[in-house]
């Protein structure tokens, strides 16, 4: 039976990180709902382009377009043993559909890990990011800071923070996420299958607590 682990965390968790890192050491794809969509639009299959009509119309892509195109991605011989599932689903009706899904793939949910972090720290680390003007590298004003404030270490271009970065736009993503998610958190909660880890250890503690929790 395969193995599905759901992987939750807000925006400044870490989360693709663990995923990527987990993805490696259990041998289970990682599975990012965010690439299934631009993979689907690229390619113009039939659900990219079921997808793009909506998109084009300003309206949310339906849970079952969504779900049809996870489906089909977790239907690869890759996901045969199992995947670690990261931005899907984000609803207590996608997590029902993603149970009746994986029962005829013959697999499930086994372990669902959260990585929490408050929010304070969530937007200390987010808004912390400046991004150079010339070739795009990262610094953080706090984690990475540049020799020079204001200046890119390798080209000497300016460096600016991206709308997404500033702390009023961190906030207010945050604060959707969590108002969002609370009720996927509260569904895995009671179906015991919640596993929260502290998303304010080192990388590698994070990791460690992740694979326990998994295994």
């Amino acid at each position: 039976m395969g193995k599905y682990i759901v992987l939750l965390g807000p925006p400044g968790a870490g989360k693709g990180t663990q995923a990527e890192v987990l993805s490696e050491k259990t041998g289970l794809a990682h599975i990012s709902s965010g690439d299934i969509f631009r993979e689907n639009l690229k390619a113009q299959t039939e659900l990219g382009k079921l997808a793009q009509g909506f998109m084009n119309r300003g309206e949310l892509v339906p849970d079952d377009v969504t779900i049809a195109m996870i489906r089909e991605r977790l239907s690869r011989p890759d996901c045969k043993a199992g995947a670690i599932l990261d931005g899907f689903p984000r609803t207590p009706a996608q997590a029902q559909a993603l149970s009746e899904m994986l029962a005829q793939l013959d697999g499930k949910v086994v372990s669902v890990p959260y990585i929490s972090v408050p929010p304070a720290v969530l937007i200390e680390r987010l808004s912390g990011r400046w991004t150079c003007r010339a070739q795009g590298h990262i610094y953080h004003s706090q984690f990475h800071p540049p020799v020079k404030a204001g200046v890119c270490d390798e080209d000497g271009s300016e460096l600016y923070q991206r709308e997404d970065d500033q702390p009023a736009t961190v906030e207010r993503r945050i604060r959707v996420y969590l108002d969002q998610t609370t009720p996927l958190i509260d569904h895995y909660r009671q179906a015991g299958l919640l596993v929260e880890i502290d998303g304010t250890q080192s990388i590698e503690q994070v990791t460690s607590a992740l694979l326990t929790a998994v295994e």
